[in-house]
């Protein structure tokens, strides 16, 4: 009786094993599935990468599987769909049996490192500790590791969201980080001047470490780093989708508004009519607006928002009116602030968005055959600005970041940048302020101020070197030669690394006829990027002037 109870609990698990578990074949199937979805209803997906490079980065994944454990297989598929770099465009790890693990901590990228934010109370000693390195991996070639793992829109979105993934042992394993899947990682961390290795044992499959807005929050058994006396206005009431405090030392309301959607209290369209009719009947004169934590939800609530901006004399004027946004300031919420730049006289302060201003969002399921894994691919474009206003992400007036020891002790440098704004020396838009001095023929002070501006972390999210360029090619393509000869000098000398600086310039010296000045520029850029495209571009034109 005992023998025939234990094959038949036997032949349960292998039945189970064999549901579970995934032939080759089967693996290849999905991977050929999710390309052919790809190319025949998703091919304007091909933006940023090619159709070209998408089915390369197939065929080698295909030729891999037979080789490669599960997990393996299911990041190899994430790094495909993570070759359109739109931060909607994803796979879930999340998909049973294929459930990926993760690491008991939270990592923030602070201005001066890597720190663990938020981790298990078993890991106390961790917490606010410097990540040096994940086990023998130093922590900034764990990031570029796993960076192609990550739908990475821009730089902060892989801040944002993308710097966890080092919270899965499973990527760690797949990106070589770890050479076997392992439970337990190694962190080499460094706190209070000592440096000392702490290893972190995975949850168990299913069990996710509890974030709030992309921080741990001290609740049960979770720490976070922060000190807990007292809670700065970005961290307050998360309950709340938004609220507003009356700060009346600096005469200004303060919004935190982390989602778009409806506080279950209180809808959008009432809250701000309750908020600008206080900022009418007291003295008020300014808001702030924070939505650096804001991810998203339903843009078409936005509209409210901006109108009643719109319709305030009193706050909408430079000023009056200041926007935060960070890394977290995404989807919904870029359409919300790509209005308020639009549409209202917002200064924007704190870190770029994590979305590009143009972007594809709103994703659809594909569910992958065999392994019923979802794919999540975007399929509407957003377009709140003209193509050629189109960048990277929305970047601020003023640039503002936060240290870890900051955010431990609850500073806010972000708002109290907003705060003390008084306007005095500080230029809202760099290239109109450089354009009239160069108008109005004042090339001196437009060489100072430029080299002044550049240097100014103010303006560190601001790409002077790309406007400069794209003005200077403005006035080239109008004939305006020397004008153009100008600007691309100024260019090559604020931007002497910049292989791409010299070649505009060797380009408007061939349209100027002085073919020695070209060639001389070109050779510099073959020098300074052999093999990049700039220097292929450099190669070519230099045997194009000397045939002719």
């Amino acid at each position: 009786m005992k023998k025939h109870l234990f094959f038949i609990a036997f032949l349960m698990v292998m039945i189970s094993y064999a549901q579970n578990h995934l032939t080759s074949a089967q693996w290849q199937e999905d991977l050929k599935f999710l390309q052919e979805t790809v190319h025949q209803d998703y091919p304007f997906l091909f933006k940023k990468t090619t159709a070209k490079e998408f089915d390369a980065a197939v065929e080698k994944l295909n030729s891999e599987i037979p080789n490669l454990q599960d997990h393996e297989i299911v990041v190899g598929i994430a790094r495909i769909v993570s070759m359109f770099k739109y931060g909607h465009t994803d796979i879930s790890f999340r998909q049973d049996p294929f459930t990926f693990s993760q690491l008991p901590f939270n990592l923030y990228h602070f201005s001066d490192g890597v720190f663990i934010q938020g981790t298990h109370k078993d890991y106390q000693n961790a917490l606010g500790a410097k990540v040096i390195a994940v086990e023998s991996t130093p922590i900034q070639d764990a990031l570029k590791a796993i960076y192609p793992v990550v739908p990475v829109e821009n730089e902060q979105y892989f801040k944002a969201f993308g710097i966890n993934y080092l919270k899965f042992p499973e990527v760690l394993h797949a990106q070589k980080i770890t050479s076997t899947l392992k439970s337990s990682i190694e962190l080499t961390l460094e706190k209070d001047g000592k440096t000392f290795k702490q290893v972190f044992k995975a949850l168990p499959k299913g069990e996710r470490v509890p974030v709030t807005y992309s921080l741990v929050r001290q609740e049960g058994d979770w720490l976070e780093a922060r000190n807990q006396n007292e809670t700065p206005f970005y961290l307050k009431n998360l309950d709340k989708i938004y609220y507003d405090e009356y700060l009346a030392d600096e005469k200004t309301v303060y919004v935190r508004h982390s989602q778009i959607q409806d506080d279950p209290s209180e809808a959008i369209p009432a809250f701000y009519e309750r908020v600008f009719n206080f900022i009418d009947n007291n003295d008020v004169e300014k808001l702030v607006i924070d939505v650096r934590l804001n991810g998203g939800g339903n843009n078409y609530k936005n509209k409210p928002i901006i109108t009643r901006i719109i319709q305030s004399e009193k706050i909408n004027k430079v000023g009056k009116l200041f926007v935060i946004i960070g890394r977290r300031t995404f989807s919904a919420c870029q359409n919300l602030v790509n209005e308020m730049s639009n549409y209202t006289n917002a200064i924007f302060v704190g870190e770029p968005t994590a979305e590009n201003i143009n972007f594809y969002g709103d994703n659809r399921t594909v569910t992958l055959p065999n392994s019923k894994i979802p794919t999540y691919l975007s399929f509407a474009w957003w377009q709140d600005k003209p193509q050629w206003e189109n960048a990277d992400w929305l970047a601020p007036h003023t640039a503002v970041d936060m240290s870890f020891e900051q955010y431990k002790t609850n500073q806010d440098p972000v708002l109290s940048a907003a705060l003390s704004y008084s306007g005095e020396g500080y230029v809202l838009n760099p290239m109109q302020y450089m354009t009239e001095l160069f108008t109005t023929g004042q090339i001196e002070k437009l060489k100072t101020e430029a080299a002044r501006m550049v240097k100014d972390p103010k303006y560190k999210f601001f790409d002077f070197e790309e406007a400069f360029n794209r003005a200077g090619y403005n006035v080239l393509d109008n004939g305006q030669i020397n004008e153009a000869l100008f600007i691309f000098q100024m260019v090559a000398d604020l931007f002497p690394e910049s292989s791409n600086a010299w070649d505009s310039l060797a380009e408007a010296y061939l349209k100027a006829g002085d073919k020695i000045k070209a060639l001389e520029h070109y050779n510099k850029v073959l020098k300074m990027d052999p093999n990049g495209e700039t220097g292929k571009n450099a190669s070519a034109m230099i045997k194009q002037i000397n045939q002719n």
